[in-house]
C-alpha cells in the first residue's frame, strides 16, 4: 500500500518545554521504517517546526509575530530533518523533504512537478517527510494546517491510506473531555451536517487544528478514494494494529470510484 501517515506537535515535543519527545521519534521511526520493509510505501507528514524552533532557541511561549513563528520554524525545520535523517538511517531509509505552500497545490504546473517529485522519490525507494513551508507562508498562501497538508498529498500521490497520529483517541459522539458518555466512532461511511455539528463541539489542544478540520480532511481523502484513520499517536505500535488490519481509532471509508 501507499501510505501518508501525518505526525503533530504533540507527539513529536514535550508540551511544557518545547523540546523533543526523543522515545515518541524514536518509536515513531522504528515502526515506520518496519512497515516500509514490509513493502509498502510510506509518506511522513510532519508538524513540529515552530515547537521544536522554540525549544532551540529556548523561547517559552509561541512568537506571537508572523516573522517570530517563521524564524522559529526555520531554526526547527533544521533540528526536525536531522533527527529524522539520523533516526531513519539507522534502520538503513533515506529521507528526503518537500517544504510546500498553497501555491505549490493550487497552480496546474507546480502541482504537477510536486506530484512528479514525490512518484519519483518512491520509485527511489526513499521516505519523503513533508511540511508547510513555515518560514515563507502566509495568509494568502498557507495551506492552513497539517490535517489537510496530509490529505492534499494523499489525494495527489492517490495513497490508499492516510493516517492522522494525534492526540485522540479518534471522533466521538460528543467532546470526551465534557461529556462522559461520549462513545467512540469506529466507522464513518458518510460525512454529514450532522457529524460536523458534533465535531464542533469537540475541543482539545489539537495544534493549530481540531476535530472540525480533521473532518475536512477527510473529505479530500475520502472524496479521492482513500481511506482515512483517525487515532491515538502516543504510542507508534499502534501503526502495527492498523497494519494488520485491526479496528483502531475512527476509520473514514473511501468514496470507492466506479
Amino acid at each position: 500500500m501507499r501510505i501518508v501517515v501525518k505526525v503533530g506537535t504533540s507527539t513529536l515535543a514535550h508540551a511544557a518545554t518545547g523540546h523533543l519527545n526523543i522515545r515518541h521519534m524514536e518509536k515513531l521511526c522504528k515502526v515506520l521504517s518496519d512497515v516500509k520493509n514490509a513493502g509498502h510505501e510510506v509518506i511522513l507528514v510532519s508538524s513540529g517546526a515552530i515547537g521544536m524552533g522554540m525549544g532551540k532557541l529556548g523561547l517559552t511561549r509561541r512568537p506571537d509575530t508572523l516573522p517570530g513563528k517563521q524564524a522559529a520554524a526555520a531554526v526547527g525545520q533544521c533540528e526536525l530533518m536531522y533527527t529524522y535523517d539520523k533516526l531513519f538511517s539507522e534502520y538503513n531509509h533515506t529521507v528526503a523533504q518537500l517544504l510546500l505552500t498553497a501555491s505549490d497545490i493550487n497552480d496546474d504546473r507546480r502541482r504537477e512537478n510536486f506530484t512528479n517529485t514525490m512518484n519519483t522519490l518512491l520509485d527511489f525507494h526513499a521516505l519523503p517527510v513533508v511540511n508547510e513551508n513555515d518560514t515563507v507562508a502566509t495568509e494568502q498562501i498557507v495551506i492552513g494546517d497539517n490535517d489537510t497538508l496530509g490529505a492534499v498529498v494523499a489525494r495527489e500521490v492517490e495513497a490508499d491510506l492516510y493516517i492522522i497520529l494525534s492526540d485522540i483517541d479518534g471522533l466521538y459522539t460528543a467532546d470526551p473531555n465534557k461529556n462522559p458518555d461520549a462513545r467512540l466512532i469506529p466507522l464513518v461511511s458518510e460525512i454529514t451536517e450532522e457529524l460536523k455539528a458534533t465535531a464542533g463541539g469537540s475541543s482539545g489542544s489539537l495544534g493549530t487544528g481540531g476535530m472540525v478540520t480533521k473532518l475536512e480532511a477527510a473529505e479530500i481523502a475520502v472524496n479521492a478514494g482513500c481511506d482515512m484513520i483517525i487515532t491515538n499517536g502516543r504510542d507508534p505500535y499502534i501503526l502495527y494494529d492498523i497494519m494488520d488490519g485491526k479496528p483502531v481509532g475512527t476509520r473514514f471509508a473511501a468514496r470507492r470510484k466506479e
